[in-house]
């Protein structure tokens, strides 16, 4: 059976991923997916890469890998603790802004985020096009480049960005391949458990 709560390593890759509440909405606006990925900068970013991501209406998508923390003379970290810890402030300090905003109240989100080990060469390309092909899949765009909401954009860009976009176009042979990769029709076998509807 799938663990899709995967306990947080160091140098481990993971898809992460979330909905809202009984399918609610949580971005309606462009300011909302914005202050997500700032929060997100904040609050996961100094502990992980992020490789791939794909922000949804009512969803969305990470693929990171874990950050080393650290050896030597300095305390241990139990970063699987850490990172629980980091997530419940993202979700936490999102909801309460985007609750104010929308004058609404209770949770926003899905009580448990689901992460799963990615450990497979396999599943790592998989899940990258995946992730990219969201808005395609559900029908807000025919084209990766006009949803303005995922990493595609931004790793086939020579823009700065806090992406790992070296590796993520490494692994692919380069920004030809990645995109050409990306124009493939997949079959995604092992991780159509893991879409979101």
């Amino acid at each position: 059976m799938r663990d899709y709560h995967s306990k947080f390593e160091e140098e481990k890759y993971y898809h992460i991923y979330n909905r809202g509440n009984n399918g609610e909405n949580i971005f309606v606006s462009d300011d909302n997916y914005k202050y997500f990925l700032r929060k997100w900068g904040q609050y996961i970013a100094p502990f992980t890469q992020t490789l791939a991501y794909c922000l949804m209406p009512n969803h969305f998508h990470f693929f990171v890998k874990v950050n080393p923390q650290g050896s030597g003379n300095e305390t241990e970290v139990d970063i699987n603790l850490v990172l629980e810890s980091q997530f419940k402030k993202l979700f936490s300090s999102y909801a309460l802004s985007y609750n104010k905003q929308q004058n609404r109240h209770g949770s926003l989100f899905e009580k448990r985020f689901k992460r799963i080990q990615v450990n497979s060469d396999d599943y790592f390309s998989k899940i990258v096009h995946y992730i990219h092909n969201n808005p395609i899949h559900h029908h807000f765009v025919s084209d990766y480049n006009v949803w303005k909401y995922s990493s595609f954009k931004a790793i086939t860009s020579d823009r700065p960005s806090l992406l790992s976009k070296d590796e993520a176009i490494d692994w692919f042979g380069g920004k030809e391949e990645f995109s050409k990769f990306h124009e493939v029709q997949l079959d995604y076998g092992e991780i159509k458990d893991l879409m979101v509807d």
